[in-house]
């Protein structure tokens, strides 16, 4: 099932989305007064029955007249990211001097792991803020997305699918020079508008074999990244048990799991993003977001 958080120019609504017929169904009736994408996540045991057998019958709005939001617009607590996740992008990242504290192209032997804020998050098709006042070396990363669904703590590798309600999309928008400055990559990566999500939260039963999606990007229809999520160093199993460790992770907390090589700084010289630019993102089954360099 693919659900959207979404605005019909005076509320924003919970829906469910049947891509071939173009259209999004409003869930808002089945669900308790107030809630949004993160209640529905939080309560989907008790949830799912009605929105499975009832949704197909719930008003419906074509999708090209509404706006789709970040399926979680507004995470109760910051991105988890996992940087350097795949080979050839460890690779890359040593290469470039962006990588700290020297030009190391070795694996890393444990989850690299930081955080994006709350309020970096924004829609997949809206424009990305360049913060040219702040940044000169904007780039690109495409993610896929862990969504938890049941919470906890000390999670062990073999239950930690079952602690997955679902997958999507992240665009790791990076400010290169301020990452390498701050030498930790908080501020680098948190800068408002630099993480779209989206399009869609896709359930994990929908997803037969997560590990053979294929994540994509495009610059102004170039292609650049392209690799499946069984390249990972580090898989989504693992990823879950590391950070549920000592850390009691909640329902709705978005784990971004490392992107391919691929982005700018790979490149000589690199290739940074510049207003006007289009970034395109997509991953198999779970939709595509694009987003303008403002």
């Amino acid at each position: 099932m693919k659900l959207v958080t979404y605005s019909n120019g005076t509320e924003t609504r919970v829906g469910v989305v049947d891509v071939d017929a173009g259209e999004v169904r409003d869930i808002g009736d089945l669900l308790p007064a107030g809630s949004g994408m993160l209640e529905v996540i939080e309560n989907w045991s008790s949830l799912q029955g009605a929105i499975t057998t009832q949704a197909p019958s719930q008003p419906s709005v074509p999708l090209e007249k509404v706006r789709l939001l970040a399926p979680i617009p507004t995470p109760r607590r910051d991105i988890f990211c996992v940087g350097k996740n795949y080979r050839e992008h460890v690779a890359e990242f040593g290469r470039s001097g962006y990588d700290q504290p020297d030009r190391s192209e070795a694996l890393p032997e444990d989850p690299v792991v930081f955080t994006k804020a709350t309020t970096s998050v924004t829609g997949p098709f809206d424009d990305i803020d360049p913060h040219s006042g702040v940044t000169s070396e904007l780039d690109y990363e495409a993610e896929l997305a862990v969504i938890i669904g049941t919470g906890g703590r000390g999670i062990s590798y073999d239950d930690a699918l079952d602690h997955v309600w679902g997958y999507t999309i992240v665009n790791d928008v990076t400010a290169r020079d301020l990452q390498r400055k701050h030498k930790q990559w908080t501020i680098g990566k948190s800068l408002d508008t630099h993480c779209p999500m989206g399009p869609y939260a896709v359930t994990a039963d929908e997803i037969v074999d997560v590990t053979a999606l294929r994540v994509e990007s495009h610059v102004n229809g170039a292609a650049r990244q392209s690799a499946a999520v069984k390249d990972l160093i580090f898989d989504i199993p693992e990823l879950i048990s590391v950070l549920s460790a000592g850390i009691t992770l909640l329902p709705g907390d978005v784990i971004a799991t490392g992107t391919p090589a691929g982005v700018g700084i790979g490149f000589d010289p690199p290739r940074f993003l510049s207003s006007g630019d289009v970034v395109e993102v997509s991953i198999t089954g779970l939709g595509a977001q694009r987003n303008r360099i403002a």
